[in-house]
């Protein structure tokens, strides 16, 4: 269409400079006519660039996109409308709500984004890239609310299960913008911290649940190994102990394991019982 378009717009100026110079004026008339038709054709003629889509209307209905990079030619009277597809990021703003616990906490997420449906995101919805931005947060500020802070047991949390926490979040925020025709190529937590107010108090309290964590686990240990100590001693017959000489080494053993300090032994040189 380009090549015979540029031949129709040569032909039409080579019959107004004939038209004038023999004082044609029918030929003149024909060939002004024919060089605005040509141009009005031209009209039809667009690129499209790579990574990017033409989304084509014709009197206010939606004829087709095109996608493919190239030269392309359609209705002159079409209205064609730019799209870029290529990948797009943004980071939320840092977002304050309450966690599952009721803690107020600050959360923002990078959302890397794409549009697909090109007809889906022009027309669907007023602005699609805001449209991205208000649903990511909202889909961010729903998953907040649904996890702890932290947790020292099984449970996940946003700070211990970050793949498990980005995964849900990157289905959240691709179910609200389906509709927009754009589609999320990955999501992930950029920031994560208390609130200023509770920030201290939450520092000194998960100092606490550390410790009382770590006590639990020294203290099951020890059990476990002076449980093993006993049942050896009995097995191997190395020493027959009745129920009080059981109870002193028992709180002996925990004593030793337990402490934080090192303990100071005491050697008995007399018999077991004095």
């Amino acid at each position: 269409m380009l090549v015979l378009l540029l031949a129709a717009l040569g032909g039409a100026a080579w019959a107004f400079v004939s038209g004038v110079t023999r004082a044609n004026i029918p030929l003149v008339v024909v060939a002004v006519i024919g060089a605005l038709v040509t141009l009005v054709l031209l009209g039809g003629i667009f690129v499209v660039n790579p990574n990017e889509a033409r989304v084509l209307t014709l009197f206010g209905r939606y004829t087709g996109s095109s996608k493919t990079a190239g030269i392309w030619y359609t209705n002159p009277f079409a209205v064609k409308h730019k799209l870029s597809l290529r990948v797009r990021n943004f980071e939320t703003a840092k977002l304050k709500v309450n966690d599952s616990h009721s803690n107020p906490i600050e959360i923002g997420a990078v959302v890397v984004w794409q549009v697909v449906e090109t007809a889906h995101a022009l027309f669907e919805v007023d602005d699609y890239e805001n449209f991205v931005r208000v649903q990511s947060e909202a889909a961010l500020r729903q998953l907040a609310s649904s996890y702890p802070y932290d947790s020292h047991s099984d449970e996940a949390s946003l700070s211990g299960s970050p793949a498990e926490v980005a995964k849900l979040l990157e289905t959240h925020v691709q179910e609200r913008l389906e509709k927009a025709g754009v589609h999320v190529l990955e999501t992930r937590i950029s920031h994560l911290a208390y609130a200023p107010e509770i920030a201290q108090a939450m520092l000194q309290r998960q100092q606490a649940a550390a410790i009382v964590a770590a006590r639990y686990k020294i203290v099951e240990g020890a059990v476990g190994m002076v449980e093993s100590a006993l049942e050896m001693l009995s097995a191997r017959g190395v020493i027959n102990l009745d129920d009080e000489r059981k109870a002193a080494m028992v709180s002996n053993l925990l004593v030793v394991l337990c402490g934080e300090r090192a303990t100071q032994p005491v050697v008995n040189t007399g018999t077991l019982y004095s």
